[in-house]
């Protein structure tokens, strides 16, 4: 069905959206032409690994051909085909420098197909191939990523010395074999050729030719892959939020920041922004392995957003990258929607408490009132401040015990997570603590504090919850205590509203445990609490239930279902559940101390596994 969005700034939505409309497919042409790429590096890669070159009619007249190939012709086939079969993925983004790359080794591939094969289909396809990249080369115009470039450039110079080095010894290493005695410079220009797999001035008896060859054509291969892949891999643009972007941002949020309970969160400084040619709306992202992965509702003027998505899509176009936007609402969902074309579906529910209607009074609140009531029998005490209200002491005593009680090596949190504690900037976020002094002997670093929560503004009468951290050798509960508290307080520090954690699938969870469900309904219920032992779903449901909420749905905007699996792995990367980098083993760990058998696992930010006692 068709979606409109007044310019009503109340943000209201007369009907629920669950579905939007399907937008445009990508452009087709640069995707056929690297499917079409795809297979002709197939074609070079087969033809060099199963030769029947020696065996053809048109050996003698390879042998006298210039620059005396035949020998080596299939490293060629083989290194063309690798080439084109990782430029195939940016040839379906358009990236320029794919394109030239492609254009040049199109060619290399036909010859080693002519040469090495004498396959004339596999050469015809490769020329053709070429011709069709050079009659729309207009299609090809997305930006490159300036970093991986010089990354690139240090891998070619460092691997390729090295793989000449390795070179010399695989030369030399047959002394018996050497025909004749070659000079130094003799060797060096025989593993000069031999790494773009031409025959050079050494000669061998035997079949070590054919050996030394492939040694290092397959050294000359290993360094133009990882060359390559350096060169064309998604962009990662470090931090970009500047002193500006920021001070622009917190305006737009002083004057509209009510709107969307994630807002605040635009203001972690590893993100890049956008903003409407008025300047009264944007969109903050970062990009992760290709995917422009933006959080929550645009920030601003509810009429300037069309303005700020319209730069978001320029700028994922520009590059390449492809759009998403993650936990938005379903004003923005529709905006989204109806601005780009693109599609939306529903991801999970925000629990948001009324601070006016919270008590703990009733059965309801039955198991959430013996908990607390039991953790302070024990000797717990809580504190709710803004964070402009405590001294530089106490705030750098909090965050150094919230790292050290991460629980996890990456610090978790993209969409729904501020990524820092008590920033001057940040005076109005709020931090709740729970507090006892520990008994003789068992003395704790971080003296009688227990546990952390912390919450950042949302407009000037809401609280948004950013990360839950606790000491694991304390009592079970010190998540509900500090809710509680926090709830109890909001009041005082002027919050009539509360925002907790996000319950992916919650709607998918509630139906399913339904009487009379469907046999589909059950199954995928099913299936989400078996994901449940790994990522926190069914526990974080359970958890915001207590707390009585009412669930504002949350939403994810695609522009294809190809492009779910793409858009989850980034999400993930982002949010720090997957860490696709390299090992670092000297990367410096923090102490953590031992958990009790009782204690809760570890925290995680808003994706803080909780659990009754």
């Amino acid at each position: 069905m068709s979606v409109t969005v007044d310019g009503d700034k109340s943000g209201s939505v007369p009907s629920p959206v669950r579905k939007f409309v399907r937008g445009p497919r990508p452009e087709s042409v640069p995707v056929l032409i690297g499917t079409a790429c795809t297979l002709v590096g197939l074609i070079d890669v087969a033809a060099g690994v199963f030769p029947r070159f020696r065996h053809s009619r048109m050996h003698a007249l390879a042998e006298v051909l210039p620059g005396a190939l035949g020998p080596f012709a299939a490293a060629l086939s083989l290194s063309a085909g690798v080439l084109l079969l990782l430029l195939a993925h940016g040839l379906k983004r358009r990236k320029r420098r794919a394109w030239r790359a492609a254009v040049f080794l199109l060619p290399a591939g036909a010859l080693a197909q002519f040469l090495y094969r004498h396959s004339v289909t596999g050469t015809l396809v490769s020329l053709a191939l070429c011709a069709l990249l050079v009659r729309h080369r207009g299609e090809f115009a997305a930006l490159p990523d300036p970093r991986s470039r010089w990354r690139a450039l240090a891998n070619f110079v460092l691997l390729g010395a090295g793989s000449t080095g390795l070179g010399l010894i695989i030369v030399s290493s047959h002394p018996r074999r050497i025909v004749g005695s070659p000079s130094i410079a003799d060797r060096l220009q025989h593993v000069l050729y031999g790494l773009f797999g031409v025959e050079g001035p050494v000669d061998y008896t035997g079949d070590t030719s054919w050996t030394v060859a492939y040694s290092l054509g397959a050294l000359g291969l290993l360094t133009a892959v990882t060359t390559v892949y350096l060169a064309f891999r998604p962009e990662h643009p470090a931090a970009r939020l500047t002193e500006d972007d920021e001070a622009r941002l917190r305006a737009l949020l002083e004057k509209h920041g009510g709107r969307d309970s994630l807002g605040h969160f635009a203001l972690r400084r590893d993100k890049a922004v956008v903003f409407s040619p008025s300047g009264k709306a944007a969109v903050c992202y970062r990009v992760v392995s290709g995917v422009m992965l933006a959080s929550g509702d645009p920030i601003g003027d509810v009429e300037a957003w069309p303005g700020a998505i319209e730069r978001f899509m320029d700028e994922a176009r520009a590059h390449s990258w492809t759009p998403a936007v993650m936990g938005c609402s379903e004003t923005g969902g529709q905006v989204w929607t109806r601005e780009t074309g693109l599609d939306a579906l529903e991801l999970g529910d925000e629990a948001v408490v009324d601070v006016a209607d919270f008590s703990l009074a009733g059965r309801a609140m039955r198991n959430v009132r013996q908990m607390v009531k039991r953790i302070e029998r024990l000797g717990y005490e809580t504190r709710v401040r803004r964070a402009r209200d405590i001294d530089e002491a106490e705030l750098a005593l909090i965050r150094r015990a919230a790292d050290d009680w991460r629980g996890t090596d990456t610090e978790r949190g993209f969409s729904m997570a501020l990524g820092r504690i008590g920033d001057p900037a940040d005076g109005d976020c709020v931090i709740a603590t729970a507090h006892k002094a520990d008994e003789p002997g068992a003395e704790s670093p971080y003296g009688d504090l227990k546990a952390v929560l912390h919450f950042v503004p949302w407009g000037r009468d809401g609280m948004s919850l950013d990360l839950m951290r606790r000491d694991r050798s304390a009592d079970p509960g010190m998540n509900e205590l500090l809710i509680v508290a926090a709830l109890q307080a909001a009041p005082g520090l002027s919050v009539n509203r509360v925002s907790l954690n996000f319950a992916m699938f919650r709607s998918a969870l509630a139906r399913g445990e339904k009487l009379g469900a469907g046999p589909v309904l059950r199954l995928w219920r099913g299936l989400l609490i078996f994901l449940s032992r790994w990522f926190q779903i069914e526990s974080l449901y359970k958890f915001n239930a207590k707390f009585r909420p009412r669930w504002e749905p949350r939403f994810v905007v695609y522009r294809t279902a190809g492009d779910l699996p793409r858009i989850s792995l980034a999400a993930m990367q982002a949010e720090g559940f997957v860490n696709l980098a390299l090992p670092r083993p000297f990367a410096r760990r923090f102490p953590r101390p031992q958990p009790l058998p009782c204690a809760h696992p570890p925290a995680t930010g808003r994706e803080e596994h909780a659990r009754a006692a």
